[in-house]
């Protein structure tokens, strides 16, 4: 679905992304590993258009969207969950969700209702707080918002920025399950999340970033086998095995 070549980022003079180069499959989950300024954050945002200077190629079905505008860019297909959420909390948990779908509107389609009972339906705590400013929600909620704000866009591919940051255990669970459900609706997912392990128990296959440049790629379970990424990023924890992928999925 996306093809990433030789992609460089740069802010200011720091040489952020690095001759990266990947590719996600149509209905794929790929996961991105790596510390805290690695550039998984920035890899997100230059698919989004929101990095000017980027060079190389970005192959998304068909066409190199590497300097299009973020607008073009959402239109197409791409939507992005920001890490934080960034939510407009003065506003009502409805009208967040409507402008998500508001180049939709604009084009006076009628689908993006469909769209709002889907996301309804995922989330069904939304609807019951409709009215509700989003300001308000707890943080498992305002997760769940910024997620149904981002489908409103009626995306084929989604990027999510750190979905379980801040989250408790048994929400980060309910939000990797909605990861899961959206792949098996037709959603392809790139996903950045510093949680390694329950990432790469939904993931498909996943990169390793370091310093802006990809160090590491394989299939969950070969990720899950390496001894570096065990050491870094799993460690040693007792309950590493309910979260190692089953065979089959």
């Amino acid at each position: 679905m996306i093809r990433i070549v030789n992609v460089n980022t740069y802010y200011g003079s720091l040489h952020a992304l690095k001759n990266l180069s990947l590719h996600v499959h149509d209905r794929e989950i790929v996961v991105l590993i790596g510390a805290n300024g690695a550039g998984k954050s920035t890899l997100l945002k230059t698919i989004m258009g929101l990095l000017p200077g980027t060079t190389g190629t970005i192959t998304y079905r068909g066409k190199n969207i590497v300097s299009w505008q973020p607008a073009q860019i959402v239109a197409y297909g791409i939507s992005m969950v920001p890490e934080g959420r960034q939510l407009f909390g003065s506003l009502s948990v409805l009208d967040n969700l409507l402008l998500g779908a508001y180049q939709r509107i604009v084009r006076s389609e009628t689908f993006y209702k469909e769209d709002l009972q889907s996301v309804f339906e995922l989330f069904p705590v939304l609807q019951q707080r409709k009215s509700q400013l989003a300001g308000t929600l707890s943080g498992g909620e305002q997760q769940m918002l910024a997620i149904g704000r981002a489908l409103m866009a009626a995306p084929q591919l989604l990027l999510l920025d750190e979905p379980s940051m801040g989250l408790s255990p048994l929400m980060v669970k309910e939000i990797l399950n909605t990861i899961e459900k959206l792949r098996k609706r037709g959603t392809t997912i790139l996903l950045v999340e510093q949680n390694a392990r329950m990432a790469l128990a939904i993931a498909d296959r996943g990169y390793v970033l370091e310093t802006g440049k990809i160090v590491l790629q394989g299939s969950k379970e070969e990720l899950f086998e390496n001894q570096e990424i065990q050491r870094a990023y799993l460690g040693k924890s007792p309950d590493m095995a309910r979260w190692r992928p089953h065979a089959g999925r």
